[in-house]
């Protein structure tokens, strides 16, 4: 008989929002519960924006954000074969690009803002329509889940 574990969207809280991005905003994680006393597996990206690495795919293993003081909201999106945890998982999700630098301090402005290309750093103007910001919650919700589904990790 193939055992499964539980699989849940956890929504956390942040402490200050992206003056970039509308609000609000929360940290977006995927979380596997692989143990009876409900601990399990995070897997997110972690890191930020504004520097050069940019954000970096980190799986850790914690208790259930759902009794964290910061969560905001914790959804059951369904289960996955315990044979396909975490090996299969960390093998997908590490194939996936993280959220490059998108952000940089512009000195004309004095404020760190996004940009339209890195090499060379330009910045948008005034009124320019902006590509959208990948953080967190885009790589988990377009990216992320998408290709879990399609390798059959979330049924």
């Amino acid at each position: 008989m193939t055992e499964y574990y539980e699989v849940y969207l956890a929504r956390f809280n942040l402490a200050i929002q992206d003056p970039d991005l509308p609000a609000p905003r929360y940290h977006t994680t995927i979380f596997v519960k692989t143990a009876t006393n409900n601990d399990g597996t995070e897997h997110q990206v972690t890191g930020d924006i504004t520097s050069a690495t940019g954000m970096t795919y980190f799986p850790q293993e914690r208790s259930s954000p759902e009794y964290s003081q910061t969560i905001h909201s914790f959804e059951k999106l369904g289960v996955t074969p315990a044979s396909r945890h975490p090996a299969d998982w960390e093998r997908v999700l590490r194939s996936l690009p993280a959220p490059p630098q998108q952000k940089a301090f512009n000195i004309r402005t004095m404020k760190t803002e996004p940009f339209k290309t890195l090499d060379p750093l330009v910045f948008y103007e005034p009124g320019e329509s902006r590509r959208p910001l990948v953080k967190c919650t885009e790589w988990a919700l377009e990216r992320a889940l998408p290709v879990l589904r399609a390798n059959g990790l979330i049924v």
